[in-house]
């Protein structure tokens, strides 16, 4: 499948930084007095970092890509030097990515001896990062992600709104089972972001799961959303007659689908007729995904009550 990814040009790079708060996945960093991609999976390719570079040092670049492999990744990474693996392995970590964290450092490990720099340094300063951020939060407390951390050799942090960063519930010992009420009813919400926009189909917590895909309206509208159909399943919420550039939407689906290998998917929608948009984004991204899975839709009427629930195959 195509996917579109910056793409930097150190000769034209000046370290200046102007890119680094406008990349909303915090994916840029100034490292080493250059602009230099962190993140892959991370890295959305919406661009709007281009428009920030004086020196038009940053393009976007479409191209036929595999799902996400970190070892490739970090393989690619490891020449740039302790400054970029050391920010890299650090984002994975504040975005709650710890299983790719974790094959990152197997794979530093393995070839400790051709590495160009001192891998014991870099785990010294992710246990340095992770002490200091307890001693800031609390110790006990969950530690959530950290957009604004500098690497050491950097003149600028990442960006990006705190609000979206990705966060795993599961990695901070939180239960949907044994959640503390609020009012009569327990969250059933397992991660975050969850607005479509936002998410990112390669994030840890969409592999494998069971995806609900909920008309924005939905949630407010059915009294036990959560118990009733959030409940054991991964969220992307949307709405297809408010949101932007619902293009996009298409593909992501597509990556969860093909990427992310969801086993089913559940579209909640409502009665109303422009909710319908949202089933068509379904269609089409199930018609360009190479795996077929099951599709249950589900409509609700403007009071609550569940009108249907069908199983499709598109």
């Amino acid at each position: 499948m195509k996917r579109q990814i910056i793409h930097i040009d150190e000769d034209l790079c000046n370290g200046c930084g102007e890119c680094v708060p406008n990349c909303h996945e915090g994916a840029l960093q100034i490292i080493d007095g250059k602009a230099r991609l962190i993140s892959d999976l991370m890295c959305d390719g919406l661009g709007a970092c281009i428009g920030h570079c004086p020196m038009e040092a940053i393009t976007i670049e479409e191209r036929e890509a595999e799902p996400y492999n970190e070892l490739e990744v970090i393989a690619g990474m490891v020449s740039k030097g302790e400054n970029t693996i050391f920010a890299h392995l650090q984002h994975l970590k504040d975005h709650s990515e710890f299983g790719y964290m974790k094959e990152g450092v197997k794979y530093l490990n393995e070839h400790r001896a051709e590495l160009p720099f001192d891998l014991n340094k870099v785990l010294q300063r992710m246990a340095d990062a992770t002490a200091k951020a307890k001693t800031q939060h609390g110790e006990g407390q969950p530690q959530q992600p950290t957009h604004h951390a500098h690497a050491e050799g950097s003149s600028c942090g990442g960006g990006g709104c705190p609000g979206s960063a990705p966060v795993d519930f599961s990695q901070m010992n939180i239960d949907p089972e044994k959640s503390t009420p609020t009012g009569d009813l327990s969250s059933a919400l397992t991660h975050w972001p969850v607005q479509m926009h936002l998410i990112n189909p390669g994030s840890g917590h969409f592999k494998n799961t069971d995806l609900l895909i909920a008309a924005d309206c939905t949630a407010f509208t059915v009294g036990n959303f959560h118990s009733e159909y959030l409940k054991g399943k991964s969220l992307v919420i949307a709405c297809p007659k408010l949101d932007q550039g619902i293009e996009s939407y298409i593909n992501k689906i597509q990556r969860l689908v093909d990427e992310a290998k969801v086993n089913t998917i559940t579209a909640m929608i409502m009665e109303v007729p422009c909710c319908g948009g949202l089933l068509e984004i379904i269609k089409k991204a199930m018609a360009q995904a190479s795996r077929k899975i099951p599709v249950k839709v589900i409509m609700i009427g403007i009071q609550g009550e569940k009108l249907s629930e069908e199983w499709k195959m598109f």
